[in-house]
């Protein structure tokens, strides 16, 4: 939105610079983009009047004036073709510096001296017009400064407006604002002169409105309507905004839609049949011509202003070719009206269409303003244009909806926005911008907004309101009072973060893949036809025939990982995902996600360490298995056991190798190695380790209470026993046996050696762990240690029937 300094102090006295406008504005809420001085380039450019013209002795095109600059007279060469005695134009005298960046010097053109150059309106940057020089008909004094002259100078100012404020869109709206941090009110100018009332009674016009989204309808006919050219205080307002102006007719609309924020449109009313307008959805096949000459094919969801027969206009975006104001115009049909901001945004976009009309349209307009902008139109045309008014007119307002009242706590503005405003001020402030308030029983004031203001709608709103208009800056600055709490965390979040964070420091790189994936993975993976995880979910426009269903597992996107990385000649490969798994459930429409943690490793153990005796070992379960620990333990989770489940194998996984994760019973979820025949499907010709843990099952499971105690102050003692014990005896049951013995100073158990073999029979394996003593109370000497740990030996070979492994 842009406006002159100037033009505001017509509506508002301000007593600050335009720079202390713009930053006081940007205060308010009304960001400032620019603040730019206009026409201050002209200084050395003078109004001059030529004398007389005569032919160039040597240029077919050229003339020679002589121009008179005030006691002055002086020789200029030119060569526009309405260059003629006794015309008043724009002279730049040698010295003067243009917008394009030519400075003027004194030269000879083709053998005649010229001093200065008489310039056109773009020479001068106030128009695109470059058909003849400048003419000034109505000034009669040359010499004068041209910028003087023609009251030029001024300053722009342009604010970056947000969707909600389209009450500041206007002169108007901004003079409403600065009249309330001024101190200042607010005073429309008004053009004297009597215009008959809008009655609806007598029209030589009818107006009807089909549809909801046009509220309110304003129309006047007027007759003996002269176009011509707009009068230089009209041009200059349009020209320092940037609008170009046209003739005196569209240049009333705009000027006033500028100054008010209501869009107006003038119709040829000759041009109109039936001397009808219908506000009415297009038809289907329906064409119009904009303004802009083209072709626009309508929709049947587009609102459009027609007569008898065709339309004429799109409503609120821009008016048809079909009855636009030409010089033969000498009746118009003057336009004022209100339509719903979606209808006129979703139009626009549509048709590809960006107007100042539209642009104040989608924000929303004020119902109330339409006949208000159609008096202050109709007068100045009368007073440009020459036009007599028509008795009648037609407003219609049944559409127009009142703004309901909003109650408004005063302790509430003091809670949000920590300062201690009392009732007076808040009155006194909203009412500053037209804002009605009344105060109701206690601290409660009933506040009724504008009908400009579309963007109040609840009392934070209006709270909001305060703030900004007492000033953001004016706030003292103080310490928040909150209350000293935990913030609450999602659990299920909480644990996807700790995991990834633990895989990280283990060494993975997290993966994330499509959720779209394509069924041949499931063959590839050899699942049975009668495995849910085959019953996908199919997507009904998939993106590519290799993204046609949700995924039922996440193993196979990171096999497809592993691929890459192999032909990519990255061979050592940590890889891990998180995400969500799909699967159809009996009985539900929609299919029941499961949260899971996939994890791929392959190759080295430790291609970090190459120049180590063990950096060139692969991989093998174990390794799987004590990330699985250590990520468990991480995560506080204690009982953890493995289970060979030999009935429960994946069929993509190698039989001997298969183990589940469980925890009291409950299955956490498996690791194992991948089965060679897949391996191949995939076009992977290493070995590929995996882990899967169902995340949901995992948060419901038991997490340990971390305990604080005292440093130990004495020192422990550990002992090892080595027993052998039958095959399928497991490792882990034999350390959870010891530590829960109940055997005295037992504070920690580990396992160090397993070993099948050479004298051990073939049923039988030795099994040796490290136990750990320690006392709060003393230092522990052999024979206590002693007689502990032979009580342990003996439990363990009666509970596992087993014997001592002999050295």
């Amino acid at each position: 939105m842009k406006f002159t300094f100037d033009w505001l102090r017509q509506f508002v006295d301000v007593n600050i610079t335009p720079g202390e406008l713009a930053d006081r504005l940007t205060m308010v809420g009304l960001e400032v983009d620019a603040v730019e001085e206009i026409f201050a380039h002209l200084d050395g450019v003078k109004v001059a009047e030529i004398l007389s013209v005569s032919p160039h002795p040597d240029a077919d095109r050229l003339v020679v004036c002589q121009v008179a600059v005030g006691e002055e007279k002086v020789q200029v060469v030119c060569g526009a073709p309405n260059a003629r005695a006794g015309l008043f134009s724009a002279l730049a005298l040698p010295g003067a510096t243009l917008p394009s960046g030519m400075t003027i010097k004194k030269s000879k053109i083709r053998g005649q001296v010229s001093h200065g150059m008489l310039c056109s309106e773009k020479d001068l940057g106030i128009s695109d017009n470059h058909s003849g020089i400048m003419e000034l008909p109505w000034l009669h004094e040359s010499g004068d400064d041209l910028v003087q002259a023609l009251q030029l100078k001024d300053t722009v100012i342009e604010v970056d407006l947000t969707p909600n404020r389209p009450d500041c869109t206007s002169v108007m709206g901004i003079g409403r604002e600065s009249a309330a941090f001024c101190g200042a009110s607010l005073t429309p100018p008004v053009t004297v002169r009597d215009i008959p009332r809008l009655t609806g009674e007598n029209c030589e016009f009818s107006v009807t409105v089909e549809h909801e989204d046009c509220p309110r309808y304003t129309a006047r006919l007027l007759k003996n309507v002269k176009i011509g050219p707009s009068p230089w205080w009209l041009k200059k307002r349009l020209l320092a905004v940037g609008q170009r102006p046209i003739n005196n007719v569209v240049d009333i609309t705009n000027f006033v839609m500028l100054e008010y924020g209501q869009p107006l449109h003038a119709f040829d009313f000759k041009k109109l049949h039936g001397g009808a307008i219908v506000v009415r959805r297009a038809r289907d096949g329906e064409t119009l011509i904009t303004l802009d000459n083209v072709e626009r094919t309508l929709e049947p969801d587009m609102l459009m202003i027609c007569d008898g027969k065709r339309p004429v206009a799109v409503a609120g975006v821009m008016g048809g070719a079909n009855s636009e104001v030409d010089q033969n115009t000498t009746e118009v049909l003057l336009e004022s009206a209100c339509f719903a901001p979606v209808s006129v945004r979703r139009t626009a976009r549509r048709l590809n269409l960006d107007t100042e009309a539209s642009f104040r349209f989608e924000r929303g307009v004020d119902p109330q303003l339409p006949p208000i902008a159609m008096e202050r139109a109709v007068r100045l045309l009368c007073e440009v244009a020459g036009a007599e008014v028509v008795a009648g007119g037609v407003d219609w307002a049944e559409g127009v909806k009142k703004n309901e009242p909003i109650k408004l706590r005063v302790s509430r503005v003091k809670d949000l926005l920590g300062y201690d405003f009392n009732a007076g001020e808040i009155t006194a402030m909203l009412s500053a911008i037209e804002i009605d308030v009344r105060l109701l029983a206690g601290d409660t004031l009933l506040v009724t907004p504008p009908s400009f203001r579309v963007d109040l709608e609840r009392e934070v709103d209006l709270i909001e309101e305060v703030a900004r208009l007492k000033g953001y800056n004016e706030f003292p600055q103080t310490m928040p009072l909150v209350p000293m709490s935990a913030a609450w965390q999602d659990p299920a979040r909480k644990l996807r973060q700790d995991i990834s964070a633990a895989m990280t420091a283990l060494g993975f790189y997290e993966a994330i893949n499509y959720s779209f994936v394509t069924p041949r993975h499931l063959d590839m993976l050899g699942l049975t036809e009668d495995d849910a995880r085959r019953k996908t979910v199919h997507l009904l426009n998939p993106l590519a025939e290799d993204q046609s269903v949700l995924r039922s597992m996440l193993l196979p996107g990171l096999l497809e990982n592993v691929r890459r990385n192999v032909n990519f000649q990255v061979s050592d490969i940590r890889l891990f995902e998180i995400g969500k798994c799909f699967v159809p459930a009996p009985g539900l429409e929609q299919p029941e996600e499961k949260t899971y943690l996939t994890a791929v490793l392959s190759g080295r153990r430790l291609p970090a360490a190459p120049l180590l005796h063990m950096g060139e070992e692969k991989c093998d379960i174990y390794d799987v298995k004590g990330v699985i620990e250590t990520l468990l333990a991480r995560l506080g989770f204690s009982g953890i056991g493995f289970d060979l489940a030999r009935e429960a194998v994946e069929p993509y996984c190698e039989a001997d190798s298969f183990a589940r994760v469980t925890q009291q019973g409950k299955t956490l979820g498996c690791f194992a190695q991948i089965d060679r025949k897949v391996l191949t499907h995939f076009g992977i010709k290493q070995h590929v380790y995996f882990l899967n843990l169902h995340l949901d099952t995992l948060l419901a499971a038991t997490r340990d209470t971390k305990h604080f105690s005292v440093l130990p102050k004495f020192p422990s003692v550990k002992w090892d026993i080595a027993v052998v014990v039958p095959e399928k005896v497991g490792v882990g049951e034999i350390a959870e046996f010891i530590l829960q013995s109940g055997i005295s100073f037992v504070e920690q158990v580990e396992l160090f050696d397993v070993f099948r073999g050479g004298a051990i029979s073939k049923k039988m394996k030795s099994v040796a762990v490290k136990v750990t003593y320690r006392s709060s109370e003393q230092t522990l000497d052999d024979e206590i240690v002693g007689r502990e740990h032979q009580k342990i030996i003996n439990m363990i070979l009666t509970r596992f029937g087993g014997q001592l492994r002999e050295v």
